[in-house]
């Protein structure tokens, strides 16, 4: 009969609570490991969704952006269209304006034509070309078509345009000392310059 000694038997009769603390501990490791990969992958989705909230972010300001282009341009759109619109109002009758004066020129010949006539015909014709001129006149004040008749007045290439230069000593030179056929402005925009002789 063989005999154990007191050592032996300690390490073969292990008490179940010392097995049970094992198993415990066992166990609080792998819990602690799992924990540990599930903090692991929260960090990684973390990561992930602030990623994803800044394109969000960069998306929404480039969005922003867009439509503060977009609202600009139309602004500028509608800007430029009231501009056309306004300007076709005040120079849409440019044309007729021009082919209008080439009448008044030739009223203001008959007038000057006529001035000198003793003849009483002619004397009655020229009381209704003066009124044909004046309704003109009044016409055309009336639609912002104003006379540039520039005599003595200093020469402005903007307004005028010099035929021919002259000596002159009793002008200042560059002034406008004869006028050979008025020019016109409509709303301030020349539609045909004064034809003018300039002193040198």
């Amino acid at each position: 009969m063989s005999t154990k000694t007191p050592d032996q038997e300690s390490e073969n009769e292990k008490p179940e609570d010392s097995r049970a603390a094992e198993q415990d501990t066992a166990q609080e490791t792998n819990e602690e490991q799992g924990a540990l990969l599930d903090s692991e992958d929260a960090s990684e989705e973390g990561s992930k969704s602030a990623q994803a909230l800044e394109t969000a972010l960069e998306q929404v300001q480039n969005a922003k952006d867009d439509l503060l282009r977009v609202q600009a341009e139309m602004q500028n759109l509608r800007r430029r269209t009231e501009q056309d619109i306004e300007k076709a109002h005040k120079y849409g009758q440019e044309k007729l304006s021009i082919e209008l004066l080439a009448v008044m020129d030739n009223l203001e010949r008959s007038q000057e034509a006529a001035s000198d006539s003793e003849d009483e015909a002619v004397k009655s014709i020229r009381a209704g070309v003066d009124l044909t001129v004046k309704g003109f006149a009044d016409c055309f004040k009336k639609f912002n078509i104003e006379t540039v008749d520039p005599l003595g007045e200093p020469f402005d290439p903007q307004l005028h345009q010099a035929m021919s230069i002259q000596e002159n000593t009793e002008s200042e030179p560059n002034t406008v000392i004869a006028v050979m056929q008025k020019g016109y402005t409509l709303h301030g925009r020349v539609i045909r310059p004064a034809m003018v002789m300039v002193s040198k």
